[in-house]
């Protein structure tokens, strides 16, 4: 068993990770900077999503060459973390969730490794796209560890930079959305293709802006909510490691 982990915004420095070592990794979609060694010990792998100086913006960042790089490195499974806004009033600042549906609503991006059908046609099956076992079991460890959080959610993933309109975020909410990011559909699709089970610990860092009773934080206040609950979305990934290591023995 060897764990991919996609960090996002808030977890750029695994530093959890035992004997850390960094490489370059060359792909045929472009070149990625990983960090490798144990958790509890099981390999993984960290990928950090933006680039090592989150450099990249969620539109040019080169999903491809992420998911190619851990599909190289024969990574099993996949875990991503991510920050996400709330489109329920229920889901608050700082709970987590554990999405079970997406919803893509990108328009810039490449979602694919099949850029042309010159060797067969190719239309992936993306009925349920993340991994239910990994995702219930984050759901169990997040919850046993005291943490508020949420599952069976549906995600919507913007193009971004920007945030939503009003009327936009009031959209998202009348399609069935529960929360919004700016990543996870793109990358899901892509492990879906490269074979890789993947799931997603994403946490509520605010209102997107539909709630109108109060102003929509700027960016840096979203962040700081979530770099005050890394330590969680730390034990939360080493604790789901160690049980899903053991369930795989």
């Amino acid at each position: 068993m060897k764990i991919g982990i996609v960090g996002g915004s808030g977890l750029d420095d695994p530093d959890m990770i035992k004997d850390l070592e960094k490489q370059h990794w060359t792909t045929p979609y472009g070149d990625t900077m990983i960090k490798f060694g144990q958790l509890n010990g099981v390999d993984v792998v960290f990928v950090p999503r933006h680039g090592v100086n989150h450099q990249f913006s969620p539109t040019h960042t080169n999903y491809r060459a992420n998911i190619q790089t851990l599909k190289d490195l024969a990574v099993t499974h996949i875990i991503a973390t991510n920050a996400c806004g709330s489109l329920k009033a229920e889901i608050d600042r700082g709970d987590f969730v554990i999405p079970c549906q997406f919803i893509d609503f990108t328009k810039r991006r490449i979602n694919t490794f099949h850029d042309d059908f010159s060797e067969g046609m190719h239309h992936e099956v993306m009925a349920d796209p993340f991994d239910k076992s990994l995702s219930d079991l984050l759901y169990t460890v997040a919850g046993d560890l005291g943490f508020r959080v949420h599952k069976d959610k549906t995600l919507v993933t913007i193009e971004g930079p920007r945030f939503s309109t009003r009327a936009e975020s009031k959209m998202y909410i009348a399609w069935g959305a529960d929360i919004i990011n700016m990543t996870v559909a793109t990358e899901a699709a892509l492990a879906r293709e490269a074979m890789i089970p993947y799931a997603v610990i994403a946490m509520s860092t605010d209102y997107d802006c539909w709630k109108e009773d109060e102003e929509m934080p700027v960016w840096q206040d979203i962040l700081e909510i979530f770099n005050k609950n890394v330590d969680n979305v730390k034990k939360i990934l080493l604790e789901t490691i160690h049980q899903f290591s053991k369930q795989k023995r």
